[in-house]
């Protein structure tokens, strides 16, 4: 620990866990996008909002920018530090702080495990619902600030809806508590809503008080195999019509195909060109409208086949088809796109997507899937062997530019659950009005006066 400044922090804060070695820079200084080099100043591990305050005050001191860090399951850059930046993890911050049954709430440190939050959840009969495939490694705080969404949206919304207070250490080291748990609170600005999506440009999230939901009913899980694109939204009508879906997920061959080769079962003898994974009730009743639903879309010429899950395994299987891909892509370091549309909005923009990226990526693997469920798509893009990976991205960044126009034209978004951070920043303005980032522009002043607080995350200083 050779820098002056890092030896003063030690000092004034000897309890501090401080992390110095190459190793330790790298790990905590990148996200899962892997497109830059870690080169933070130091890893702060603090156990208390009296240390992160600490720390975010003597940030401010020595002009040291922050990068707040969770589980850096993001895929925007939103967690990198490659410009000497102070790293200030909360992952020794990973308790459940108190649960009260009246207002079936759970309180936890921002740094607690999604998974964790939601078995402390079950073990008092309640659910937190808010679910996605790196539930294990990605963290509440993280979460919070990227207002996530995962795989249930379409049934229970994004994180947003279920944020009833929060505990927030602004970019000048005050503490601010929003939300409080009220349940109806009018007395001005609801600044916990502009604390989630903020991406820790405003400050840094260390608690939260979660909205609990009755447990959910025992599902059944279906995988339909669809011959056609165009069939896609047909069916989610469907079978939305019919049921209350708890998830309808989408995925190409191509995402099937990386997932078999990574270990998953053949769900079908024959190969199809598009999937859907859909979660409903399992009672009698649902049952009998998801089959009607199917025998619908088979007569119509919209499903080729189907499987209906007979056990808790076989339903963690066919689920496992979907919430494999984006591990069984990791080796790649895809191009990432995480885009939405209104659902009204998504037949129309489909269409017109598939047309553009069959147009620019002739060459390249390009792996689609999403929640159809809530407008959102995922669209990987492999790099070919033999390609330097700067031609990769830039050609790749080509072709976003032109998503980006497409995404302005339906109204949607560049980012529909990871964020703007460093891979998005240069679309920000396909999805939001020049007068939308002035306006962020000078909120982020506010919470954050030096400008310390992740540094040209979302946009560029002013």
């Amino acid at each position: 620990m050779t820098d002056s400044r890092l030896a003063d922090l030690q000092r004034s804060l000897p309890g501090l866990r401080l992390k110095t070695e190459p190793a330790d820079l790298e790990h905590y200084g990148r996200d899962w996008t892997r497109r830059w080099t870690p080169a933070p100043l130091a890893v702060a591990l603090p156990d208390s909002v009296e240390e992160v305050q600490a720390l975010v005050r003597w940030a401010n001191a020595n002009g040291v920018a922050v990068v707040p860090s969770g589980g850096r399951t993001g895929l925007s850059g939103g967690a990198v530090a490659a410009d000497g930046e102070l790293v200030i993890s909360l992952e020794r911050m990973n308790k459940v702080l108190g649960f009260d049954a009246v207002d079936r709430t759970l309180t936890v440190q921002a740094g607690i495990p999604l998974q964790l939050a939601q078995d402390a959840a079950r073990e008092h009969g309640l659910q937190y619902p808010v679910d996605f495939a790196a539930r294990g490694s990605c963290s509440i705080g993280g979460n919070i600030a990227t207002n996530a969404g995962g795989i249930r949206v379409v049934r229970y919304g994004n994180t947003r809806e279920w944020i009833a207070g929060l505990k927030l250490v602004t970019g000048s080291g005050e503490l601010l508590e929003v939300g409080r748990a009220l349940v109806k609170n009018s007395s001005g600005y609801d600044l916990r809503h502009l604390a989630i999506a903020s991406e820790g440009t405003l400050g840094i999230i260390v608690e939260a008080t979660l909205k609990l939901a009755d447990p959910p009913p025992p599902t059944n899980v279906m995988l339909l195999a669809l011959p056609s694109f165009d069939a896609l939204m047909q069916v989610f009508a469907a079978f939305r019509a019919r049921l209350q879906l708890q998830a309808f997920e989408f995925l190409t061959d191509r995402a099937l195909h990386h997932v078999l080769a990574h270990g998953a079962q053949p769900p079908f003898d024959e190969a199809h060109p598009f999937y859907v994974v859909t979660e409903f009730a399992s009672d009698e009743a649902s049952e009998a409208e998801a089959l009607a639903a199917f025998e619908q879309c088979m007569n119509d010429g919209l499903v080729s086949d189907g499987i209906i899950s007979a056990s808790d395994t076989q339903a963690a299987q066919l689920w496992r088809l979907r919430e494999g891909i984006t591990e069984s892509l990791a080796k790649y370091v895809p191009y990432k796109n995480d885009v939405s549309v209104r659902i009204s909005a998504m037949p129309a923009f489909l269409a017109e997507t598939q047309a553009l990226l069959g147009r620019e990526y002739p060459q390249f693997d390009v792996v689609w899937f999403g929640h159809i469920g809530d407008g959102n798509l995922h669209i990987n893009i492999l790099k070919p062997d033999g390609m330097a990976q700067a031609d990769f991205v830039a050609d790749c960044e080509r072709v976003t530019k032109l998503l980006a126009q497409v995404l302005q034209a339906h109204g949607g978004s560049i980012s529909a659950e990871h964020g703007i951070g460093l891979v998005k920043k240069p679309y920000l303005s396909s999805t939001r009005s020049e007068a939308e980032i002035a306006a962020m522009r000078g909120i982020k002043a506010v919470f954050d006066p030096n400008g310390l607080m992740n540094p040209g995350k979302l946009f560029d200083p002013a």
